[in-house]
């Protein structure tokens, strides 16, 4: 059985594995290796179990007759957390439940393709959490964040990189990116960054007033 890494004092992210399309074997390895804390959604326990995965925390809501005995007798210590709440997804609840235990970063696998209509729920609800976690969505050709009013990074020449808004965002300042952004804005549904990339090896610089600004490292 696949175990992770304990590392003390949650000095590294968390991980939450949600029921999307899976990642590659070599994704969820190297967050295993370095995750404190394993959350699954009821959803796609099974799928973990397969895997033999060392998971420490099953979250949901538990509905179509879900036995969490069942899972607490095949893998052991594990924390059940029964979240009956209909108004959030279960991503969400797996959110404030590490906020509630003063976690500060989680990484989040299997959140992204299968239903279209989850992909953009988990990408957009991430805003909500802006002053209460940092949340990392991955998959196999993406890294997916929220930025902060001023965001500095080096990357090599050539990164493809997109800057989706949620909703309308404004004061948009760019430095090393192919396609210059300077006082911009950008609207979901009208106007995006999409397919950016950046011009040479160094920092690049993202700043804006206004808004929640998505960026999205992808990999052709």
């Amino acid at each position: 059985m696949s175990s992770h890494h304990i590392v003390r004092d949650d000095q590294e992210p968390a991980l939450i594995i949600a029921n999307g399309a899976a990642c590659s074997s070599e994704l969820l390895d190297q967050l295993l290796e370095w995750s404190p804390l394993v959350i699954v959604l009821d959803s796609a326990v099974e799928r973990v179990f397969e895997l033999g995965i060392k998971i420490d925390v099953l979250l949901g809501d538990f509905d179509r007759g879900f036995d969490a005995n069942y899972y607490k007798e095949k893998q052991y210590p594990l924390e059940v957390v029964h979240t009956p709440d209909q108004s959030k997804t279960d991503l969400e609840k797996a959110f404030d439940y590490l906020f509630e235990r003063n976690i500060p970063a989680v990484n989040v696998i299997w959140a992204t393709g299968k239903r279209t209509d989850h992909t953009i729920t988990n990408l957009t609800n991430i805003v909500r959490y802006r002053e209460k976690l940092k949340i990392v969505i991955l998959d196999d050709h993406s890294k997916v964040f929220l930025l902060p009013k001023r965001f500095e990074k080096w990357y090599p020449s050539k990164t493809p990189i997109s800057l989706i808004p949620i909703g309308h965002v404004t004061g948009i300042h760019s430095e090393n990116l192919f396609y210059p952004l300077e006082n911009d804005y950008l609207t979901i549904g009208y106007r995006t960054g999409s397919s950016n990339h950046v011009i040479n090896d160094g920092i690049v610089i993202i700043e804006h007033s206004e808004g929640d600004l998505l960026m999205m490292e992808c990999m052709d």
